[in-house]
């Protein structure tokens, strides 16, 4: 796991130092810089060393032949493999590392290879037969890569500061990316919040040529619209379990000690059942996070603690706590800075102080639990989607008056506010009510937040489109709890929580990785029938059968808990000064994109409860916390 970063057109080797140092968290072993003068062609990487420990595995790597060169940050689980069918083609290593086996496939295959590879990776290859540039991210999107192209050529890097460090880079903001982070708490690819600045799509590739991208394409897609499995419901368990088995196991190659998250949740304590197998001789160095005083129990969230040591006890592993209180909201600025882009959600913070638990245990590679709500069903929306059956079918007037009451159900309370934003798209299309599960503000309150100026500026945006435009790749999948989960995967996972779990961890020197998002456990899930995946109130009802033999009834059932913090009593306890500063008049007249007058009604309705706009205040903030970061103070 590391950081890459580069560029191909008039730009300078100085600048290439500048964006290898922005991003030094990611590798703190080992940095290198390649510079092709007469091609105008740099390449920069940060190395945290994971496989062939050895100065071997160094990057910027060239092939012996001196035919191409990469910077590559992830992993290749099945490298092994791959390099077993290169050496039979005639190809010749010198290293142990997945880095090599990336570049002769390449060299071998070209831009074909990408379907063959398993794993989690964003890469740069320049190739001196073409003079191109090829790029690509993984499928799932567990790598992060950004891109600009502009007079001067192209820049990428796997965080948005190192592109930053070229002066030339425009800063305008990007008000339909503003627009839609106000609506999702993140920003959906590729948007970032400026408009000269992309994210390249989950399972996209892209050749460069000449320093203007000449190509791009989808090379991978989750492959929803399959025929689904039609064995028995014990068959499909039993199957489960031992693909998720494999994922875990071949997710653990690593020349370096691995430890993995436990907060006791159904997915993280599924990869560690199956990890513990693998040295039994060995305890397993597990890594969870407590909240002092019991802060944890806040907003309907159940404390995470007390089941992650029922876990660890139960399957003999080592478990780390890191005990954390109110200086949480010390590091949120900091958090922004790491994350590169807003997201209106603490969560990252727990990441973080989990990663650098783990690296002050010398562990250098966590296994996660993420992905398995996005994939198996595990958010309340999937079964307020089902819940759609009990009242979808009343006429316009019947949906109209849902709408209604939902204006008028108390906020000040969890069950009010899920009742609420259940019927607030009740009256609108199918398509539109399935995009809207992932809406927290209606547009008109939304825009009723804007100054003039970005009113007029937005006035044929609409929240939905970019996922409206997703859905549409998949016109075949008829089976709406599997459009969502489409959705939940292309953006969601990949949008929020993978960018948040790469950077948090690699803010510490840690790599990520997530074996439930594997691509043969992926395939296997998208031919579950989706009623076994969400069976009336019990999400990922498939994935807690198939776990039944390997862990504990009262874990795999427990009640469902979010991986967040207390932002609601942050706001109007320890940050309500912080608030009243950053969403202050003079702030936002100086921003000229929110109106104050409206900001300030909406924090003393929230205040006062006649609303629950914690998260939209926070947004507001980060987007505040984020213009001052990256724009006022140049990403430093």
């Amino acid at each position: 796991m590391c950081g890459i970063a580069g560029f191909f057109g008039d730009f300078s080797s100085a600048l290439l130092d500048k964006m290898n140092r922005a991003i030094a968290h990611r590798g703190p072993d080992d940095s290198g810089t390649c510079w092709i003068r007469d091609s105008g062609v740099g390449l920069a990487h940060r190395r945290l060393s994971i496989l062939d420990l050895s100065p071997l595995g160094h990057q910027p790597m060239w092939d012996l032949n001196q035919t191409a060169v990469v910077v590559f940050n992830g992993e290749i689980y099945n490298y092994r493999e791959l390099k077993d069918e290169l050496v039979a083609s005639g190809f010749s290593f010198v290293s142990q590392s997945d880095t090599e086996v990336l570049l002769n496939l390449y060299l071998r295959d070209g831009k074909e290879m990408l379907v063959q590879l398993n794993g989690i990776f964003a890469f740069a290859i320049w190739d001196t037969r073409n003079d191109t540039l090829f790029i690509a991210r993984d499928g799932l999107g567990v790598k992060p890569l950004y891109y600009v192209q502009n007079n001067n050529g192209f820049l990428f890097a796997s965080e948005l500061k190192a592109i930053l460090k070229e002066p030339g880079v425009d800063r305008s903001l990007d008000y339909q990316a503003v627009h839609y982070y106000l609506s999702y708490l993140w920003s959906p690819a590729p948007h970032t919040m400026l408009k000269s600045v992309c994210k390249l799509e989950p399972g996209y590739a892209m050749v460069v040529r000449e320093g203007k991208i000449q190509k791009k394409w989808c090379f991978y897609d989750l492959p929803y619209g399959q025929q689904v499995f039609n064995s028995s419901e014990n068959e499909i368990a039993g199957s489960l379990a031992d693909k998720i088995k494999e994922a875990v196991h071949r997710q653990m190659v690593s020349d370096v000690p691995v430890g993995a998250f436990l907060s006791g949740g159904l997915d993280s304590s599924a990869v560690v059942a199956f990890a513990g197998q693998m040295n039994p001789d060995q305890k397993l160095d597990c890594f969870t996070i407590g909240f002092e005083n019991s802060i944890g129990r806040f907003d309907g969230f159940t404390e995470d603690l007390p089941y992650a040591q029922k876990v660890a006890k139960y399957l003999g592993v080592n478990l780390h706590t890191v005990t954390v209180g109110h200086e949480m909201v010390n590091r949120i600025e900091e958090m922004i800075y790491f994350l590169d882009e807003p997201q209106a959600d603490p969560a990252p913070l727990n990441a973080l102080f989990i990663s650098e638990l783990a690296r002050e245990h010398g562990i250098k590679v966590l296994l996660s639990g993420a992905g398995g709500d996005d994939i198996f069903s595990g958010y309340r929306r999937h079964h307020a989607l089902l819940l759609e059956n009990y009242w979808s079918w009343l006429p316009k007037s019947g949906l109209k008056a849902l709408h209604i009451l939902s204006n008028k159900l108390p906020q000040n309370n969890s069950i009010g506010r899920r009742l609420g934003k259940a019927f607030r798209y009740a009256d609108c299309s199918t398509e539109e009510r399935l995009i809207s599960y992932f809406l927290w503000i209606d547009e008109n309150t939304q825009r009723s937040l804007y100054t003039d100026d970005l009113k007029n500026a937005l006035a044929d945006t609409n929240s939905i489109d970019p996922l409206r435009q997703t859905l549409s790749r998949i016109s075949e999948e008829k089976n709406p709890l599997n459009r969502l989960l489409y959705l939940e995967a292309k953006h969601f996972l990949a949008d929020h929580n993978l960018n948040y779990t790469d950077k948090m961890g690699m803010a510490a020197g840690v790599e990520v990785r997530v074996p439930l998002l594997d691509m043969e456990l992926i395939d296997f899930a998208t031919r579950i029938p989706a009623h076994l995946k969400q069976r009336g109130g019990i999400g990922k009802y498939i994935f807690k059968k198939a776990m039944e033999p390997y862990l504990p009834h009262e874990v795999i059932y427990r009640p469902k808990s979010g991986f967040g913090a207390p932002l609601r009593q942050w706001l109007h306890n320890d940050l309500q000064e912080v608030v009243l500063e950053i969403l202050g008049e003079r702030s936002l007249k100086n921003r000229g994109l929110f109106n104050p007058k409206a900001v300030r009604k909406l924090i003393d309705d929230d205040y006062s409860g006649k609303v629950d706009a914690s998260y939209t205040i926070f947004s507001l903030m980060c987007i505040e916390w984020w213009q001052r970061i990256f724009l006022d103070r140049g990403g430093i």
